[in-house]
C-alpha cells in the first residue's frame, strides 16, 4: 500500500461510525420531579454527516435541562415534546473525546479532546454537530470545559445585547477602555449564566455589582465583581445606583423594577426567570418589557441562549488566557444525576453542577 492510500485509509478509519450497540444513559419518559430520571442502557446515538460521536467525560447541568426535565412552562411543550420529551436522555453541555465523524466533518478527527453541546448528554457517547462544538483548551480539565458551553455562551449573548463587547475581554487594556465607565448590574451572580457575565463585564472594562444570596456574596466577589448586594436584605432597586446595564438572570424583578434601576437610557436585558407561573413562567415578563420598548428611551431586550462554534472558539481563547475560569460547586457521577438535579432545583449551587461520566 502506498503512503497515499494509506492516509486515504487512515482518514477513512477516522469516520467510521460507532462500535457497540449499547451505552449507560439517563432516561426519562415523563415530565416532573428528578424522580422521573432514572438510569438505563440505551442503544448509541448514530451521527449525521455534520455530527460527531463524543466518548462525554463530562457533563454540565443547567436550568434549560431543568425545564425538559419538569416539562415547565407548558407553553414550551411544543418544542420539547407534549406528553414526554421527544429525546428520553437529557443534558446539553459536554466535554470529551471524539470517537467518529461524519462523513461532511473537517474540523475534527477521531481522539480530538473537544467541548460544546449536544443532544442527549446524560450518557456514555453523545451526538453533537460540528458546528456546536470546539477543541478543549488544554489547561483545563473535562469537568472545567462541561461547566462552560451553555451557561457561558448565554453570558456572552446577554453582554453583546447590552451593548457590552466581551471580545474586548481579549484585547489590551487600552483598547478595552471604551467599556470602563458602564456601570453593569447582574442579578443572579453566582449561578451558572451570572457567574460568566461577571467576570466577561468584568475583563471588558465595566464596573459590575453582582446580586445574591448572603451564602453567594463571597464568590460573586472571588468572581471579581466591585460591588455585590445580598437580595435577602436589600433591595437594589431602592434609587440609591442606577446602572448604564442590567442583566436579569433567572431573577424576577417587575419591568418596572428594572427600569427604576436603570439610568435613563440604559438596558436591561432579560434571559431566565423561573416564577411567573406554570404556563408561562417568566416569558410574559420578557414579552410585555420588550413591547414596551419602542416607546421609552430606555431599551428593554430579552435573549435566548445558543452555542457556536465562533463563541466556544473565543470562551476556549479566554479560558487558555485565565481571563474566565468555571465556577464548579459539586459534581456527581453519573448514576447520581436524581441527586444533582435535586440539589441544583434546591438552589444550593454556586457556580456550576457537573456530572462525571
Amino acid at each position: 500500500m502506498t503512503t497515499g492510500q494509506q492516509a486515504k485509509e487512515s482518514r477513512h478509519h477516522k469516520r467510521r461510525s460507532i462500535p457497540g450497540p449499547f451505552m449507560r444513559a439517563i432516561v426519562q419518559e415523563g415530565y416532573g420531579s428528578a424522580d422521573v430520571l432514572r438510569e438505563a442502557q440505551v442503544p448509541r446515538p448514530a451521527i449525521g454527516e455534520n455530527e460527531v460521536l463524543v466518548k462525554v467525560q463530562a457533563a454540565g447541568l443547567d436550568r434549560g435541562t431543568w425545564h425538559i426535565t419538569s416539562g415547565l412552562p407548558y407553553a414550551l411543550r411544543p418544542v420539547y415534546g407534549f406528553r414526554a420529551p421527544r429525546h428520553p436522555v437529557p443534558g446539553l453541555d459536554l466535554a470529551g473525546t471524539v470517537e467518529a465523524v461524519g462523513s461532511q466533518v473537517t474540523r475534527f478527527v477521531v481522539g480530538d479532546h473537544v467541548f460544546g453541546s449536544g443532544k442527549g448528554t446524560f450518557a456514555e457517547y453523545a451526538a453533537a454537530g460540528e458546528n456546536h462544538l470546539a477543541h478543549k483548551p488544554s489547561g483545563i480539565s473535562f469537568e472545567q470545559a462541561a461547566a462552560v458551553p451553555v451557561s457561558a455562551c448565554t453570558a456572552l449573548i446577554a453582554l453583546r445585547a447590552g451593548g457590552i463587547d466581551p471580545m474586548k475581554a481579549s484585547m489590551p487594556k487600552e483598547k478595552a477602555a471604551a467599556s470602563r465607565e458602564l456601570s453593569v448590574l447582574i442579578t443572579g451572580a453566582s449561578g451558572g449564566v451570572g457567574s460568566y457575565a461577571v467576570q466577561l463585564a468584568k475583563a471588558a472594562g465595566a464596573r459590575v455589582t453582582g446580586v445574591a444570596s448572603t451564602a453567594k456574596l463571597d464568590l460573586v466577589r472571588t468572581l471579581g465583581a466591585d460591588h455585590v448586594i445580598d437580595y435577602t436584605t436589600e433591595d437594589f432597586a431602592d434609587g440609591a445606583e442606577r446602572y448604564d446595564v442590567i442583566i436579569d438572570i433567572a431573577g424576577n424583578p417587575s419591568v418596572a423594577r428594572l427600569r427604576r434601576s436603570l439610568t435613563p437610557a440604559g438596558t436591561a436585558v432579560i434571559t431566565g426567570g423561573e416564577e411567573g407561573g406554570s404556563w408561562t413562567g417568566s416569558m410574559d415578563r420578557q414579552l410585555r418589557a420588550v413591547a414596551l420598548s419602542p416607546f421609552i428611551k430606555q431599551r428593554l431586550t430579552m435573549i435566548v441562549g445558543t452555542q457556536t462554534a465562533g463563541d466556544l472558539e473565543h470562551l476556549a481563547e479566554l479560558l487558555d488566557a485565565g481571563t474566565i475560569t468555571p465556577a464548579i460547586d459539586r459534581t456527581f457521577p453519573l448514576a447520581q444525576v436524581p441527586e444533582a438535579m435535586r440539589y441544583f432545583d434546591a438552589g444550593k449551587a454556586r457556580g456550576k453542577v457537573v456530572i462525571t461520566i
